[in-house]
């Protein structure tokens, strides 16, 4: 597999499902590569590790070189990996997202089955500039060219491939294991979070997640709830300080920074309810972690939000600030909403967003040819 940065990690959702799917894979008798970023010195001092192979939880990982700058490093990881991937004979070379998969052209000429997942039109996000965006386009094009199966994360997605390129595509969303719940401890440590006390966006800090907009609804929201951002930029630290400028005069905001481990167990297990209030997604893998710890939902109603969240949660008007502070104001005035959410939630997203099931869904496309 090709395409994340590294695993184990929670950077973003492609790393998240590298490692359900991997594991799974492992786990029945498969053989696994997962080609990561390189890590820096320092990194592999701290896990006592030499050299660039190592073995997690029977996945090999062989990481591959890049070039630190934004923008050219994903490519040129890509690259790398992609040359070794096709000098290791492997039966199947799998792309995840469309940058790396610009580089599917290789396998495909060396009669190598090649799959590559869509997490979602990259080429869209704001954050890129003129180069990166055509070489995210090229990425997609280039997949519908020499791919043998491409899979995408919802119906939107396979629609504008049927539209766009007359290519059929596999429908194969992200999964969701059913978590346990947590008291909240270190967040109340922390950030002073009680249970029911804050409402919650954990993800990327970036502009296409409709964050600024969240922080403008809510400065005119009347409670005593808080609004917890937590997450780390991704090519965007300018942002993020707009972020933190525009919601300085208001103490009820809180930004925790990326968070792992038990803190983000107990963030989602406390919150009042969870908002994702995104303008571009491919499928929101912190959307279905949320509803995964039977959280009421907020999201704008982009076609991806809406097939994920189904009739359990709360839309608004994508971009329409208005409209989120309206439906933010409502619930925070009505917990019998949210409770009425919640006891439904948990359960339903569990059972339809399987990883289990995905994962041979997945090795029956890789076993097709």
């Amino acid at each position: 597999m090709i395409g994340q940065k590294q695993i184990p990690s929670r950077a973003g959702g492609i790393e998240v499902a590298v490692e359900a799917l991997s594991t799974r894979m492992v786990s029945e008798g498969h053989q696994v590569t997962l080609y990561n970023q390189r890590r820096s010195r320092k990194e592999r001092k701290l896990n006592k590790e030499k050299g660039h192979q190592r073995n997690y939880r029977g996945i090999r990982i062989c990481e591959v070189p890049v070039i630190n700058i934004k923008g050219v490093s994903a490519a040129t990881r890509s690259f790398f990996a992609t040359v070794c991937a096709v000098c290791g004979k492997y039966d199947c070379i799998h792309f995840h997202a469309e940058g790396p998969s610009a580089m599917a052209f290789l396998p495909h000429r060396f009669g190598i089955r090649t799959i590559v997942t869509i997490h979602g039109l990259d080429w869209q996000r704001s954050k890129w500039g003129k180069f990166a965006s055509w070489y995210l386009k090229h990425g997609e094009k280039t997949a519908v060219a020499c791919a043998d199966e491409i899979i995408v994360l919802s119906r939107a997605m396979q629609q504008y491939f049927w539209e766009t390129y007359h290519r059929d595509t596999s429908l194969i969303p992200n999964g969701i294991e059913k978590p346990e719940k947590k008291e909240a401890r270190v967040i109340t440590r922390q950030w002073g979070l009680q249970k029911d006390n804050y409402i919650l966006y954990l993800g990327r800090i970036v502009p296409e997640k409709g964050l600024e907009n969240l922080i403008r609804a809510f400065l005119h929201v009347k409670t005593d709830k808080k609004l917890v951002i937590s997450g780390a930029p991704s090519d965007t630290e300018a942002f993020y300080k707009k972020l933190q400028k525009l919601a300085e005069d208001d103490d009820r905001i809180v930004f925790t920074g990326f968070v792992k481990g038990v803190a983000l167990e107990e963030l989602y297990s406390n919150s009042y309810l969870y908002c994702l209030p995104s303008e571009v997604e491919g499928m929101p893998i912190s959307l279905l972690e949320a509803m995964s710890y039977g959280n009421c939902c907020v999201c704008s109603d982009i076609a991806e939000c809406v097939e994920v969240m189904g009739e359990y949660g709360y839309l608004f008007e994508k971009g329409n600030v208005k409209d989120l502070r309206n439906v933010l104001q409502k619930l925070c005035r009505t917990p019998k909403l949210i409770e009425e959410c919640r006891e439904r939630v948990s359960d339903y997203v569990c059972q339809k967003y399987n990883w289990d099931e995905i994962t041979e869904k997945t090795l029956a496309l890789y076993k097709k040819g």
